[in-house]
């Protein structure tokens, strides 16, 4: 996004990344694992202070929002640390104020919301598709940077990450998505027609931007191409953004268990167990081995 120095901002400095080359899994392991160590302290810091964190994860189809988010919250507490992924607005929430159905969503004091897309919707498909008239979309654009100052004057911890993947990176991620049946529910038709409204998403998130890149709350852009960078950059980033401190954890001592009392386990059969499908994978394989061996 432009500033006034003309400059752009980016979760791993300024510009694109100069080393294209993808980074290699050991040394993206290692550091992945080093960081999700140091989001434990983060949320340790949230919870023991009281503080409230949102993260915001924006970017086209296929960027690799949902993958980071998946290494964000990998070890946190789901009680902590949880995902808001809103669907379609119901009919009730169409004739609320944009942001209602979102303010509902905000952490209270010792939590983290990560958002799986956001009131920026309204920015970017919503306009792009025409989901919204022209009158809500520059609504939107004027009320967004005064929603987001209050948020931050009422002490939330907000940050923004639009996640930039280029064309032929989309191009070869759907078309991976489209022959694994394992992931061909996350394509859906709006996602392949914004293949052919590519300029159009681009027009609208340069708009966004130029409207909502305010000092109170900033955009932070993540390049994509590479999903290991991406994350380790992101991740980096958010840690380093936020001023926590090691939380001193209560001592706590195994106890030890005490004499048995004169309990008597119920018998087996009057309990309906699930099949052991393990057992059976087990002795099938066990019998493939043997016939395997004999000569």
């Amino acid at each position: 996004m432009a500033h006034k120095n003309g400059k752009a901002r980016t979760a791993a400095g300024k510009g694109k990344i100069a080393d294209a080359k993808r980074l290699p899994r050991g040394i993206y392991e290692e550091e992945l694992f080093r960081l999700q160590a140091e989001l434990v302290k983060v949320q340790e810091w949230v919870r023991a202070e009281g503080e409230r964190v949102v993260v915001i994860f924006e970017g086209r189809d296929a960027a690799g929002k949902g993958s980071t988010i998946k290494r964000v919250t990998q070890y946190l507490n789901p009680r902590v640390a949880r995902i808001a992924a809103l669907p379609a607005p119901t009919e009730r929430e169409q004739t609320q104020w944009y942001f209602q159905r979102y303010v509902e969503h905000l952490p209270a004091a010792g939590h983290i919301v990560l958002f799986d897309r956001s009131w920026y919707n309204r920015a970017g498909v919503e306009h792009v598709m025409g989901f919204c008239s022209k009158q809500e979309y520059k609504r939107f654009l004027h009320q967004c940077p005064i929603f987001e100052r209050l948020l931050v004057e009422e002490g939330i911890l907000l940050r923004k990450y639009w996640f930039s993947v280029s064309d032929a990176e989309q191009q070869t991620r759907f078309k991976s998505r489209l022959d694994d049946p394992m992931r061909r529910w996350k394509l859906s038709p709006m996602d392949l027609e914004s293949i052919t409204r590519w300029e159009d998403y681009s027009r609208a998130k340069d708009e966004m931007l130029v409207h909502t890149d305010i000092p109170e709350a900033p955009w932070y852009v993540v390049e994509s191409d590479d999903k290991r960078r991406a994350r380790i950059n992101m991740i980096a980033h958010l840690v380093s953004s936020i001023p926590y401190h090691d939380v001193q954890w209560r001592p706590l001592d195994l106890p030890s268990r005490p004499p048995a009392q004169g309990y008597v386990r119920m018998p087996r059969d009057a309990q309906t167990y699930v099949p052991d499908h393990a057992g059976a994978l087990l002795s099938t394989k066990g019998a493939a081995n043997g016939h395997a061996t004999r000569g």
